[in-house]
């Protein structure tokens, strides 16, 4: 029950970052989500991060990893809402934008997923030792 709250307190908190973070980034031109293709890649490159480092070698309570990246993570990212705008595109005539932002949504989300793991994993390579002579 505990890490239910852990979620939610994180999902809480993810939420209000996205409103704030959409309030900033308006959609774009024609209305293209802007603010929610932002908002989905940084938390790719969040996520990709997180877990190697705290899987790695920050040591983080289970419950935290929760909080922050299952918990606040997931409510920061939207998939809902990236569904819903590329359908809206669609829908309104703009068949080649919604293509344009469904490639750069899963293009992008993947390489920056990619990107995260391999920043993790450099943050949490052990240098070699020098024999000191």
């Amino acid at each position: 029950m505990k890490d239910v709250l852990f979620v939610g307190a994180g999902g809480a908190l993810g939420t209000s970052a996205r409103y704030g973070v959409q309030t900033l980034l308006p959609a774009a031109g024609a209305d293209f989500p802007l603010g929610v293709l932002f908002i989905n890649w940084i938390g790719c490159l969040f996520l990709g991060w997180f877990f190697t480092v705290t899987l790695r070698s920050w040591r983080i309570k289970p419950r935290w990893r929760l909080a922050i990246g299952t918990g606040f993570t997931g409510g920061l990212t939207t998939f809902s809402t990236f569904a819903v705008d590329a359908v809206r595109l669609t829908v309104h005539d703009r068949a080649l934008t919604a293509v344009f932002y469904l490639l750069l949504s899963v293009c992008g989300g993947l390489f920056l997923t990619w990107t995260g793991i391999r920043l993790g994993t450099k943050m949490t390579q052990v240098a070699p030792q020098e024999d000191s002579l």
